[in-house]
Order: C-alpha cells, then structure tokens, then sequence
C-alpha cells in the first residue's frame, strides 16, 4: 500500500562529499556554526545560513530564503552539486561507536499522508509548518529527509544486502567518529523489486520530521492549486523520506527536570505522591527503572523510586498505558501545576546519554528543583498509539539515526 518513488538526487560529488553534508543546522552553537562556516568552504551551512557572506545575520525571513535559493544556485554552478540523470533509490549506512543503522533513501507520497497510510505520532506546531513550507516554495529543494519506519521486509533486507557487497558511491568518517556509506540503486530490476515490496507495507510511521512531512503536504496542495495542468505525478506530490527497518530503529526517553514544587516543601511533595507511587528512598543509589510504570526521581540530594498503584491509576487506552503520559497525570499536571508541558518555563527536558548522572548533577547545580526518569518508549508502543488514533505527548521519544543535511537532495 505504501507509494515509493526512486528520484534525481542532486549530490555533492565524491571528493567533496564529507566536507558538504552537514548535522542539522539547529544543533549548532553560534561558536560552533561561526567555526564551520570560515574554514570550511565547501559546507551546507554556507547554504542554509547565506548571511555570511555578507557579515549580515538579522536578515527578513523572506530575504533569508532568497539568499539560500542563490547560494544552492552557486553551489550546483560551481559543480559542488551535481544532478543524477538516472532516478535511483539511495541505500544509506550510518554507524556510530555503538549502532548501525542501514535504510533506504526515497521520495514517499503526500497522498499516502493525507489517507493515513503514513501516520504520525506527534502533533505539530501551525506556526513551525508555516515557516517550513514558505522556506520549502522559496528554496524549491529539501535537504534532509523525514525518518520513516517500517516492518522489517526479507526482500528489502535482501536488496539492501545485495548493495553492500558492491563499492559505496560515498564512504567517509566524520569527526564524531561515525561512519557513512551510500550506494546508488538505478537498476530497473532492482528499483521495480523495491516498489513492489513497499506495496505490500500497510503503515509507514514517521519517527523524526513531523513537521516537514507536514509542510511539504501543505505545499503540494498549495502548488496543486496553482498548476492548472496537475496530474498528481508532479515532484511536489512526493517528500524525501529515509525508510529504515523497525529493528533498528533506537528510541531513548526524556528525562524531565522541574524547577520548583509548584509551593510545596519536599515532604508535602512526597506526601502528594504517596497517592499513586509506592515510595522508596534510594538515598545516594543511582537508580534506573527496569520495568514500564517505575519511574526514577531525584530529590534533596537523593535517588527516588516510584512504583505506580495500578489500583489507583486506570489505563482507559493506549496512550494512558504510556509512562511519559502517566507522569504528565499524576504528577505534572495535578502537583506541580505544569497544564501546557510543551511550552511552560518550568519544565525543561534533557537526553544526555554521555552522562548517566543526568538526573543528579543537574539538580545538584541548582537550577531545578526535582527530576525524573524513565524507561524508553518502545517501537510497539509507538504503533499501538498512533494506530488508536492518538499522539504522544511532547518529548516522548529522542530517535536515532539523526541523519545529515544534503547528502542528498530532492528538487520540486
């Protein structure tokens, strides 16, 4: 059921290809993006941040956008971008020090969106798909694409096999000591196996990227509107998607960190939550929950465990069985007075794995009052959700691979 296209990529050539690809560029510091972008020529950043060159950064959003459309114009003139002419299907392998992630890079159907064969498991922000789908008509390209999953398939993993036994068009290691690989797959036998075993996936789930699925939807139907001649097989009606297997997927927790007790002392806190945890003070033990409905807290120098009194708690549906949920209706909502948990000052969420001691040291610094911890949501979890109909709560889920900017790219 799920519509998967093969597509002209435009990709950085081979020689240049590790020094263009980029992270994200919301996860630089303005140090970190200022270094980038003065010794490195050859970066997306140059792109996606056209300011530079100009020693201008207070730039409108609409001259922004303009500016990047000109620098990925410069960037394809100079033959740093160059277009395949054959449409292919593109096999990406990412390994980090701890995990392989190994998916296949395609353009997916708005259409499948819209008729929910593609389904999300987090709301959006109308404000953020806005902005996105204006930057998306004025740019005209899209450079990351949206992490999808899906059930693991025996022929795609033999496809995928078949590729890795080849050379990769790209191999190269970046400075956090991950390795990328990417194999072009333009093969018509190859390229009609894959869209023949996509159509038998019922549901694609969006894992990262809601909100710029979202916006390349509300752009297609924006430029449907406009083209008098559409036929729905136009570039608009498709988004770049990385499609990855379930079983490799890596979903880790938030934890949440409150800074202060909503007027309570610490022993009227605890008090409140004798209601519906059964407490034990660990003291100086670092505590970790090993099982679903335990939840870790610190507080006043010392490591909490709470255990749910499923009597006093009743799980009505999915999403009521889900921790971040459970913690969000005991506790956030109706002791600490936190109503808009995506928005309200007072919490703040972290994923740090580099640090196990998240919980404590963060307290212990004083910014923050209380924490709390919890096992991962996992994959099944997830599925069961969104196919209730329902979202997650926000910072339910930190997902892996986070995948790089413009290795390849997807025009309209």
């Amino acid at each position: 059921m799920a519509v998967v296209k093969p597509f002209k990529a435009v990709r950085a050539t081979r020689d240049k290809v590790a020094m263009v690809s980029s992270k994200s560029y919301e996860i630089y510091t303005p140090e970190m993006l200022y270094s980038k972008l003065a010794f490195n020529p050859y970066t997306f950043l140059h792109v996606i941040n056209p300011g530079y060159k100009y020693h201008k950064q207070d730039i409108t959003e609409e001259l922004r956008f303009k500016l990047v459309h000109n620098r990925y114009l410069e960037f394809k003139e100079n033959n740093v971008f160059q277009k395949d002419e054959i449409p292919a299907f593109y096999i990406y392998e990412k390994t980090t020090p701890n995990d392989t992630f190994c998916g296949i890079i395609s353009a997916v159907s708005v259409e499948d969106y819209h008729n929910n064969v593609i389904k999300k498991h987090e709301g959006t922000l109308k404000k953020r798909e806005l902005l996105f789908e204006n930057y998306l008509k004025n740019t005209g390209f899209n450079a990351e694409p949206v992490l999808l999953t899906y059930p693991d398939n025996d022929v795609i993993t033999s496809i995928i096999k078949k590729y890795k036994q080849q050379r990769a068009e790209y191999e190269f290691s970046t400075t956090d000591k991950d390795l990328h690989l990417l194999w072009v797959v333009n093969d018509a036998n190859d390229i009609k196996k894959i869209k023949a075993a996509f159509k038998e996936v019922e549901t694609l789930y969006i894992a990262d990227g809601h909100h710029r699925s979202t916006s390349s939807c509300l752009l297609a139907q924006r430029l449907a509107k406009e083209n008098p001649n559409h036929t729905g097989e136009e570039d608009y009606n498709f988004f770049m998607s990385y499609l990855l297997p379930e079983s490799e997927l890596k979903i880790y927790e938030f934890n949440r960190f409150i800074r202060d007790l909503n007027g309570l002392t610490s022993d009227e806190f605890l008090i409140e939550l004798d209601t519906y945890f059964r407490i034990e003070n660990r003291k100086q033990e670092l505590y970790k929950p090993k099982e679903k409905h335990h939840f870790s807290m610190y507080l006043n120098g010392e490591f909490y465990a709470l255990y749910l009194r499923k009597s006093m708690y009743k799980f009505t549906d999915a999403l009521s069985k889900l921790d971040a949920q459970i913690l969000y209706t005991t506790v956030l909502k109706p002791i600490l007075g936190i109503n808009d948990i995506r928005n309200d000052s007072k919490i703040v969420y972290s994923q740090d794995k580099s640090d196990s001691l998240e919980l404590k040291t963060k307290v212990d610094a004083g910014e923050f009052k209380v924490s709390f911890g919890m096992l991962p949501t996992n994959v099944n979890e997830l599925k069961e959700i969104v196919d209730a109909g329902l979202l997650m709560p926000p910072k339910t889920t930190y997902i892996e691979p986070k995948l790089r900017s413009a290795l390849t790219i997807y025009e309209f």
